[in-house]
């Protein structure tokens, strides 16, 4: 059995003190003022009993710093819309259930196997927003503890197909600890007054031992035999893919302890003996570092291997790494995460139009020193399609937007207008606004001999899309397609949020230089949305489009969930399978095929 790897990077990032103390002054008056009457009560309150033991005493502080938070800050739900209803939170089944209502047969080929998809399931009715003396925080709208939403496909022993769903929270340190609470309890730590910021950070970590919730709402993935949900904000979460019953922090056996990002890559080869390497980066902004952690280990995933500095200056957002047969791709665009800002009354995520754009290549176990930097066009990317090789460049396929989509509007401003507004058609197809959310397919070049970079859009005005996905035997190889989902702007506009009403094949193969790749459409119902497409590759296929699309839908209509199978090679056909389920569906995040034996 051949050997498995991980690489791991991780930003860790600045927070050092800012230079006015003015706002901490502030924070640190409003904070001693608030306490003040709990300290003047307990003054008059005679102690006669022995002292309690130091876990009493612990518990009784908590308790106490509990009662506080719930006194100062009040808790409110986020205005919701008619047309954002599928967005809302669902509760979990508690059991695999059958489904029945499947339409079509499930083609010859197909895998045995689980689709699973993550996304944000609130708990509590869904987000909140605090309001108090230190002013206002509020979620932002990729915050929500994680659900997973699985589809088990079994070959009988007769050759028929049975089919069950079930769904499930992912059952982080933090879930666990509100749940039993059963109230909301953490203060909303991301949007808002910078204040109200400062002192849920301490509130958080004082009750809790974390300054925010873990969410591990955003993907799924599989190294070594084990299933993993993650999201930015903590470490993966090993999942029994069988009960989707959470088993707790995968640290690599105590060799890293801090999160991972949420889409790890896996570096194909062209050796079959080569190892299966697991590659992954995270963002931390204790200091002014970022590193890159390459983890070389067993199929059980044990043994920490290299580990490199690359020396940021800024706490970049970066959500999606890039990996090819010799290199690491690594993303430092102007989305930053910045505390010293926020303590200065700024956002803690900002975009910043103005701020410079970089792609660094690093050599698959080099360092700060041999990463080159290649200065790009300032953008926003979350999306990678795949990185490769082409002689001495290095291509970088990507989705690419004028604006970031997160955190949101600054305080103050409605954010149902304000995400409308950049949604609307006419707004976000105006390629020369700063503040467009249209998304097109992008390349970049980079020449690791001359230091040139070459930059187009692959993609046109007719769809704005993301959440990419190809087969991923080819990561890091040259492949011929990617496939992604397409944004309905109209729909997303009347509702302020995104809204996917589509499917597109990307031919990325008939890659000219000079024009658009060609698209083909695969076309949903009206008022039919998906989320969490994922292609699943045909058994035994020779071909890179052998295989399928799968993904979730949901007819608002109707209040109907569904998941469709669209042949990849007959992108534009009517889904070869429909399969009703017994439970709706919320938009979510990212979703993945794994094939097993049920």
């Amino acid at each position: 059995m051949s050997c498995c790897s991980i690489k791991a990077i991780q930003v860790n990032c600045c927070a050092q003190r800012p230079s006015s103390v003015t706002t901490f002054e502030q924070f640190k008056n409003k904070l001693v003022s608030s306490f003040q009457p709990f300290i003047s009560d307990l003054q008059k309150i005679p102690i006669k009993l022995p002292l309690p033991h130091a876990n009493i005493i612990k518990k009784t502080s908590i308790e106490l710093l509990h009662t506080f938070t719930e006194s100062v800050f009040q808790f409110m739900d986020h205005e919701s819309y008619p047309s954002q209803s599928n967005f809302c939170p669902v509760e979990e089944i508690g059991e695999p259930i059958y489904v029945t209502d499947v339409h079509g047969t499930i083609p010859s080929g197909f895998p045995e196997g689980v689709y699973i998809r993550n996304g944000s399931n609130p708990l509590f009715g869904g987000f909140k927003s605090t309001k108090s003396i230190f002013g206002r925080s509020s979620h932002i709208w990729v915050e929500g503890e994680g659900m997973l939403h699985a589809l088990y496909f079994k070959k009988e022993s007769d050759g028929k197909w049975s089919v069950c769903y079930n769904n499930k929270h992912v059952e982080t340190d933090t879930l666990k600890m509100e749940k039993q609470r059963n109230t909301p309890s953490f203060l909303p730590a991301i949007e808002g007054d910078s204040l109200a910021i400062l002192s849920a950070y301490l509130l958080n970590f004082l009750r809790f031992g974390t300054v925010n919730k873990l969410l591990s709402n955003t993907s799924v993935f599989e190294h070594s035999g084990k299933f993993y949900a993650a999201a930015e904000n903590h470490l993966p979460q090993e999942i029994d893919i069988l009960t989707l019953k959470t088993l707790g922090n995968w640290d690599v056996n105590g060799s890293w302890k801090r999160p991972f990002t949420a889409h790890p890559k896996v570096r194909s080869d062209l050796d079959p003996n080569s190892t299966a390497e697991l590659w992954l980066y995270r963002l931390w902004w204790l200091k002014r570092q970022f590193f890159v952690n390459v983890f070389i280990h067993s199929d059980d995933g044990s043994k920490l291997l290299h580990k490199a500095d690359l020396k940021y200056k800024r706490c970049s957002l970066c959500h999606d790494i890039g990996v090819t047969l010799r290199y690491n791709v690594i993303l430092d665009f102007p989305l930053t995460i910045d505390i010293k800002r926020l303590a200065n009354g700024g956002p803690l995520i900002k975009y910043d139009k103005e701020g410079h754009a970089r792609i660094g290549v690093m050599p698959r176990f080099g360092d700060a020193d041999s990463v080159r930097w290649f200065q790009v066009e300032p953008c926003c990317v979350f999306h990678i399609i795949n990185t490769c090789e082409d002689g001495d460049e290095v291509i970088l396929w990507a989705f690419r937007a004028r604006n970031s989509i997160i955190p949101g509007p600054d305080l103050g401003l409605n954010k149902f207008e304000w995400f409308s507004r950049r949604f609307n058609h006419e707004y976000d197809t105006n390629f020369d606004s700063d503040e467009s959310f249209f998304s097109q397919a992008y390349e970049w070049r980079l020449n690791m001999k001359t230091g040139e970079v070459k930059e187009r859009f692959l993609t046109g005005k007719s769809y704005s899309m993301d959440f990419p996905m190809i087969n991923e035997n080819f990561t890091g190889l040259r492949n011929k397609y990617g496939y992604a989902q397409i944004v309905d702007l109209d729909a997303s506009s009347l509702s302020g949020m995104p809204k996917y009403r589509g499917l597109v094949k990307l031919h990325l193969g008939d890659n000219k230089q000079q024009d658009y790749v060609k698209m083909e459409h695969h076309k949903f119902p009206k008022n039919t949305f998906c989320t969490g497409a994922t292609f699943v590759s045909k058994h035994g296929g020779t071909e890179e489009d052998d295989g399928w699309v799968v993904t979730f839908v949901h007819d608002e209509q109707l209040n109907i969930s569904q998941a469709i199978i669209v042949d990849a090679k007959n992108f534009t056909s009517e889904p070869v399978v429909i399969i009703t389920l017994p439970s709706r569906v919320p938009y979510g995040f990212h979703g993945a095929f794994m094939p097993i034996i049920l």
